[in-house]
């Protein structure tokens, strides 16, 4: 009975797997192919973000840039190669984290995202995303992901302090072009990655959010 009890859990498991992997792969498509905003107009490719549907950690940075618009990925330019060194600090690989932004499409000029796009970027997948993979950490990279969770503080402030909202540890952190634009900042992200594996192990002892809980609603003010 325990091996009949423990097959059957396992193939209960496995379905889950299956369906939680085939809806975000429906809204991937569903990016593909978005033109709810103006955004669409100008883009080569979205990008609906990338990783496995059981990480226990996401990652929001702010919009696709150059060369994530030619790949259709998120972070493979100069940030995300940083990024890939800041993981490192932690003991993460690229393939262990889910990697998202708060926009699916780059802005003309890389400017920065508006209030409208955001707001129908996030309800429309980002939260849907999150909502399914069910992370146990967020980590916000920048201002704009940040303002999501806490949109009355400031990233200067408060990066790399983990903060509890409906269940998730949402760490907020500079994004990585900051430490690439401005040096100063780079000793303050690495040291807020570094405590990252200390930020996850505190995850574990916190009550983990059903599949069904919301994300907050978005607060428009304080984006800018």
């Amino acid at each position: 009975m325990i091996v009949a009890g423990s097959s059957q859990w396992l193939y209960y498991l496995e379905r889950c797997r299956s369906v939680a992997s085939d809806e975000l792969q429906k809204i991937a498509q569903e990016v593909h192919t978005c033109k709810l905003c103006p955004l669409h107009q100008g883009r080569v490719k979205a990008v609906p973000g990338e990783g496995p549907i059981d990480a226990k950690i996401v990652f929001i940075g702010e919009g696709p840039g150059y060369h994530e618009d030619r790949q259709g990925r998120p972070f493979v330019g100069p940030s995300g190669k940083f990024l890939d060194e800041l993981l490192a600090l932690a003991g993460l690989q690229r393939q262990d984290v889910f990697i998202g932004n708060v926009i699916k499409c780059r802005p003309p000029q890389n400017r920065d995202p508006l209030p409208d796009e955001i707001d129908i970027c996030t309800r429309t997948y980002l939260f849907r995303q999150i909502e399914i993979i069910n992370p146990r950490v967020i980590v916000t990279l920048g201002r704009f992901s940040m303002s999501l969770y806490l949109p009355k503080e400031r990233i200067s402030r408060i990066h790399g302090q983990p903060r509890m909202i409906n269940g998730r540890l949402i760490v907020p952190m500079l994004h990585p072009a900051a430490a690439l634009h401005q040096p100063q900042n780079r000793p303050l992200i690495e040291a807020d990655f570094r405590r990252l594996p200390e930020i996850m192990a505190q995850s574990e002892h916190t009550e983990q959010p059903g599949a069904d809980d919301a994300e907050p609603p978005m607060e428009q003010l304080s984006l800018f």
